[in-house]
């Protein structure tokens, strides 16, 4: 499988955000349209609403995980199971790399942050000082890495 990481780069340098350029370079390997995984991502981007909480692309790897092998019965508790090992599993790695998960951290930003839920204007001077397109990649390479293993291997 070619790699996705530049795509979600791409997508995140056009103007999505974090959450939404993660998750719609990979939702259509499950069957999920383009335009679908661009709304289901939105809220998840800045940290969920912009609130700087966990990083949307932390998000977006852990729905990435749901569309894989996520439980839909109630009782599958060995669903659930693998579910939540696979989200932790990519997460740690997310931390070891970054040091964080939580968006504020990862900007630099103090805890007391307020600022309102409107986007920052994506200028040329925004991506210049931001980190987010690394972190779109990092996150990118970990969900290559981590959950589509099984993908790679069937196309070797």
């Amino acid at each position: 499988m070619e790699s996705r990481v530049q795509d979600a780069v791409m997508l995140f340098e056009s103007g999505f955000n974090c959450a939404q350029s993660v998750f719609a370079a990979y939702a259509d390997l499950f069957g999920m349209d383009r335009e679908t995984a661009l709304k289901l991502a939105c809220p998840m981007g800045a940290g969920v609403g912009r609130m700087r909480e966990v990083c949307g692309t932390v998000s977006a790897m852990a729905m990435l995980s749901g569309l894989k092998m996520g439980n839909t019965d109630p009782s599958d508790e060995e669903a659930k199971t693998r579910s939540y090992e696979i989200v932790r599993k990519m997460s740690d790695a997310f931390r070891e790399k970054r040091g964080s998960i939580i968006c504020r951290e990862l900007l630099g930003m103090p805890a007391s942050v307020t600022e309102s839920a409107r986007p920052s204007q994506r200028t040329a001077a925004y991506y210049a000082t931001r980190p987010c397109s690394h972190i779109v990649a990092e996150a990118a390479r970990i969900v290559e890495e981590m959950l589509l293993e099984d993908v790679n291997e069937q196309v070797k």
